[in-house]
């Protein structure tokens, strides 16, 4: 009997940790190729506003933080630096600055959604027609899927 129960155990162990893995693997494995240096510096060179990502921000954690110099134009939002891997972000513009989950459900209505972060290693994200970046003064990844702060960057 106790070898039974240790066996069962230790099999819902395994299965548990290798699905974690892939929930954590799988964003890696499928995101397309992540812009190079120039593509982004391009971008950036063109961007009116620049913010960083720092991995120290309060719900910013091992598993969920960003790093590097984001770049805000009316055209594009570029990141040169990285992303922890994670399933479904999005990027969004916001009119104030946070760092916590709770903040971030308190302004999602004044929030506007830019689109999707694909890739973990730089980005590119295109500003929808007519937005005006001035008009908010912080970038935020944000994991849909589960509700999950990334990282945030004030650009003004």
């Amino acid at each position: 009997m106790k070898k039974a129960l240790f066996l069962v155990t230790s099999h819902a162990v395994v299965a548990m940790l290798g699905f974690a893995g892939g929930i954590y693997a799988l964003p890696i494995l499928i995101a397309p190729l992540a812009p190079s240096a120039a593509e982004v510096g391009e971008v950036a060179t063109k961007a009116a506003f620049s913010g960083q990502f720092r991995r120290d921000l309060t719900d910013s954690d091992a598993l969920h933080w960003g790093e590097g110099t984001v770049s805000v134009s009316a055209d594009a939002v570029a990141l040169m630096g990285r992303i922890s891997p994670g399933p479904d972000f999005k990027l969004y513009l916001a009119p104030e600055f946070l760092q916590t989950e709770v903040d971030f459900q308190r302004l999602k209505s004044k929030m506007l959604r830019v689109g999707d972060v694909k890739t973990f290693d730089n980005f590119l994200v295109p500003m929808p027609s007519g937005v005006d970046p001035a008009a908010y003064n912080t970038v935020i990844v944000w994991c849909e899927s589960f509700s999950q702060f990334i990282t945030a960057a004030r650009y003004r």
